[in-house]
């Protein structure tokens, strides 16, 4: 519990414009946040060019960037940063898949009779489950922050429901309803 107090004073004193505070928030929640982004990563997007670290780094950035937010304590910061995390992924995969297909370079086609490998599999899956999260948003607001926490930031049914403010059981629930309704969506 000290350790949250801490937490919360140092994101009441960030949110007052102190960027002492803001930097120490950052070395107090960088192995929760790393942790989050490697457990996003693991299989799906981890490419030389997306890592954990990055990821991590490019949330910073935008919290330093954000400037007056206001984050009352680490609930509201932890899903802060699942909603960063999603947005930083995807940006991130869809800057490679727009750099691999030469940006604004004319296109050339060309023909083989050999089969190119897939490349890209799970930076489609990505992009395919932020499109539809975003229509699923609209449907079920709270089951589309579970499913941006559980997907996007790799968090635990029991920290899903902390930064939530709801019961382990609505988590599952909730996870399994959306995971149904984005199956439905993704097909």
């Amino acid at each position: 519990m000290q350790r949250i107090g801490q937490l919360t004073t140092l994101l009441q004193r960030a949110g007052e414009g102190d960027s002492e505070a803001a930097d120490a928030v950052f070395a107090a929640s960088y192995p929760v946040l790393r942790r989050l982004a490697h457990a996003r990563l693991r299989g799906h997007v981890r490419t030389p060019t997306i890592d954990t670290s990055l990821v991590v780094h490019e949330a910073y950035l935008r919290f330093v960037q954000a400037g007056d937010l206001r984050l009352e304590d680490e609930v509201h910061f932890r899903r802060w940063a699942s909603k960063v995390m999603r947005s930083v992924i995807v940006d991130l995969v869809r800057r490679r898949k727009a750099a691999r297909r030469g940006g604004d370079v004319d296109e050339v086609t060309l023909s083989t009779d050999l089969p190119l490998p897939s490349t890209g599999r799970g930076e489609d899956l990505v992009l395919r489950v932020h499109d539809a999260l975003t229509a699923f948003a609209e449907v079920d607001a709270r089951a589309a922050h579970v499913v941006e926490m559980r997907f996007f930031a790799g968090m635990t049914e029991p920290e899903a429901a902390a930064a939530l403010g709801i019961t382990e059981r609505t988590v599952r629930r909730d996870w399994e309803r959306a995971r149904l309704m984005l199956a439905e969506m993704l097909r």
